[in-house]
């Protein structure tokens, strides 16, 4: 996913000069950092992220349409 962030100059600065010595580039620093961020924060902030990830799906889920229902072998046959 795409995003804009804004980041003070020292801060990218220092990430650029990170990102320089270890032959890498921003797009690969930012997310890692990130990550490590979220790892820090324990296991509360999972716990909130997995309850979101299914408020979402349970979100997406089609209100139109009704649970599947297994076909017998003849209806399968028959389609």
């Amino acid at each position: 996913m795409k995003t804009t962030i804004e980041l003070p100059d020292e801060t990218f600065q220092k990430t650029k000069v990170l990102a320089a010595e270890q032959r890498t580039t921003l797009k690969e620093i930012v997310p890692r950092a990130l990550e490590r961020c979220l790892e820090v924060s324990g296991g509360g902030a999972e716990k909130t992220r997995k309850a979101n990830l299914k408020r979402l799906l349970a979100e997406m889920q089609a209100t139109n349409t009704e649970p599947m229902q297994p076909l017998s072998r003849k209806e399968a046959l028959d389609r």
